[in-house]
């Protein structure tokens, strides 16, 4: 599992469905997150069994953050941070082909007891500041080479990311790059182009 790892952001619907279309048409998304926070939760269903089916459609990992009872409800993927409930759980509910995956910071003994318990990626980050979560810890790009050299999951890196900044982070070991901004805050008509670019910057990297 590599590449682009795309985070929703609270769009309006019909906006974001949009953009998310054009990205997913690429076939350049390796994973689709599915996180709302402002969204109603009689809303939050339309949405999710919309995005789960264009996931279906197009053949990409759908995946419900900090939120398992959801996750099990469509029987899709999870992430999970530090303070969002048991990967151990996760494991017994949820279908065994979903992605699991846990927040670790900038740890790797984190880590390493997520993928004890079951997970079958971990993320680290931020890499960079960003808006999004301004409190959260910074990652070293050492912390991803160490991870790489230590782990057997996929690797994921957040925080702040860029088709500009990204080429270090992919050449330190992120196997993922989680991306919210760089996606979804550009032009309906450049969202396209911008996921190629992505892919560009892994296939570089091979």
């Amino acid at each position: 599992m590599r590449g682009l790892y795309l985070i929703t952001n609270d769009d309006p619907i019909e906006l974001l469905l949009a953009k998310l279309e054009g990205a997913m048409a690429t076939y350049e998304v390796a994973v689709l997150q599915y996180r709302r926070k402002n969204v109603p939760q009689a809303q939050q269903a339309y949405e999710i069994e919309y995005m789960k089916s264009m996931c279906d459609q197009y053949k990409v990992p759908f995946v419900i953050n900090d939120d398992l009872e959801t996750a099990v409800k469509y029987g899709v993927g999870v992430h999970l941070g530090q303070e969002d409930g048991s990967i151990v759980e996760a494991v017994a509910r949820l279908p065994q082909d979903v992605l699991i995956g846990r927040s670790c910071n900038n740890s790797i003994e984190l880590a390493e007891q997520a993928i004890a318990d079951g997970a079958n990626y971990v993320a680290f980050g931020a890499v960079y500041a960003t808006e999004t979560k301004p409190e959260a810890s910074t990652l070293t790009l050492d912390t991803l080479t160490l991870a790489k050299q230590q782990l057997n999951v996929p690797i994921c890196a957040i925080g702040g990311l860029t088709v500009e900044n990204s080429q270090p982070v992919i050449e330190a070991g992120a196997d993922l790059c989680a991306v919210i901004s760089d996606i979804l805050r550009r032009p309906m008509h450049t969202v396209a182009q911008r996921v190629y670019d992505w892919s560009a910057l892994f296939k570089a990297d091979t």
